[in-house]
């Protein structure tokens, strides 16, 4: 039906960089990405960055160095993440909203299996 998978992760060493990717396929008629979200062990899962058409939200801790992009063409979105430190460990998730055909009104909810991301010191 619809699958959301999101790479990119990878153990990585304070101060570097990666890049996560997000992509949505199957029976999409209408798709919205609703942000990149991380949890952590013992943590809450916690909104990282969203972007819409028209603006852009990061959380405080990831301002200044990570940066949200979309690709509507091929239904992606991407998490550049530089300047990575230890507390940005966790697996981060990519969640979108769909509708799946036109008469069906609803939008559902897809998470994908999530990613790991490791920064050691």
């Amino acid at each position: 039906q619809v699958q959301v998978v999101e790479s990119g992760g990878g153990l990585v060493q304070a101060g570097g960089s990666l890049r996560l990717s997000c992509a949505a396929s199957g029976s999409i008629l209408s798709i919205n990405f609703m942000g990149w979200f991380r949890q952590a062990p013992g943590k809450q899962r916690e909104l990282v960055a969203r972007i819409t058409t028209d603006s852009t939200i990061y959380a405080d801790s990831v301002k200044g160095r990570f940066t949200i992009s979309r690709d509507d063409a091929k239904n992606m979105v991407y998490l550049q993440m530089n300047s990575l430190k230890p507390e940005d460990t966790a697996v981060y998730y990519c969640n979108c909203k769909v509708r799946i055909n036109a008469y069906n009104i609803r939008w559902y909810d897809y998470w994908g299996q999530g990613t790991q991301v490791t920064v050691s010191s």
